[in-house]
């Protein structure tokens, strides 16, 4: 299969935004990169991760070396890219956000259980991808895209992608602690008996998005747990160093579209 599979969000696809979050089939990699995984760093190997670039470039209707993402650092650094940007360039700047305006590239983010977020503004066109790891969501990571948009969050639609779910998060005292305190909503953190910390990333990811000002009904989940569903998603938690990153991304809208 030499097409590269995707997920979409409805909330994005009737505003007029193409994008995809990326699962781990369709692509050219072998191994434990099998088999669409769009890191070098982790080991896989060049050729194949290029192929991987060129079928979601594909997907997206981008051309390759306008489809960008970032050297991530679980930060909230967030930086704007249009046709003049350079793809080098950008790779190997550390961030953990794109956003832009110019509908001829895509802008994306990797992860592997980290929680990806396509932005939109359905009255600019412009868009933003956000890597929010647990340490980018406490850090502010989403709020740090959602003012580089500089719209109004009224006019903001935005989806959560797969990402490892509240069944398998299982943190510290101590991480639970913090992601409680940086969350609008109280009820993140799930306590069993017996057992360690679980925390729900999706729910506090949509809490800070409606703090911010978005409707609840424009900020939509695309399901999928990475650690718990091998068979289509890489988790760095379930398969160690070596695995493959997925990609989300987004595509401006021009303001006529």
């Amino acid at each position: 299969m030499n097409t590269a599979e995707f997920l979409t969000s409805p909330a994005l696809s009737r505003a007029g935004f193409r994008h995809a979050f990326f699962t781990r089939n369709g692509g050219a990699s072998v191994g434990p990169y099998a088999s669409l995984s769009f890191s070098i760093a982790v080991g896989d190997h060049p050729d194949n991760v290029r192929e991987n670039l060129v079928r979601a470039a594909r997907a997206l209707d981008v051309a390759p070396d306008k489809l960008f993402f970032l050297s991530q650092v679980h930060g909230r650094d967030v930086h704007r890219v249009d046709a003049e940007s350079s793809r080098e360039t950008v790779l190997v700047t550390e961030g953990d956000a794109l956003v832009s305006s110019d509908p001829s590239v895509g802008v994306g983010v990797r992860s592997a259980d980290c929680v990806p977020v396509l932005i939109a503004d359905q009255k600019t066109g412009s868009v933003a991808a956000v890597h929010a790891g647990w340490r980018g969501v406490e850090l502010g990571a989403v709020a740090a895209a959602v003012r580089h948009l500089a719209a109004e969050p009224r006019d903001l639609v935005a989806a959560i992608g797969p990402h490892i779910s509240l069944e398998a998060f299982e943190v510290s005292d101590e991480v639970a602690a913090r992601l409680r305190a940086c969350s609008p909503d109280p009820n993140v953190v799930s306590l069993r008996p017996g057992a360690r910390p679980h925390v729900d990333l999706r729910r506090l990811v949509r809490a800070q998005l409606v703090s911010l000002g978005l409707a609840p009904s424009a900020v939509d989940d695309v399901p999928g747990c990475t650690m718990l569903e091998p068979g289509r998603f890489f988790s760095f938690r379930r398969d160690g160093a070596k695995s493959g990153r997925h990609l989300s991304a987004i595509v401006p809208r021009g303001l006529h579209a």
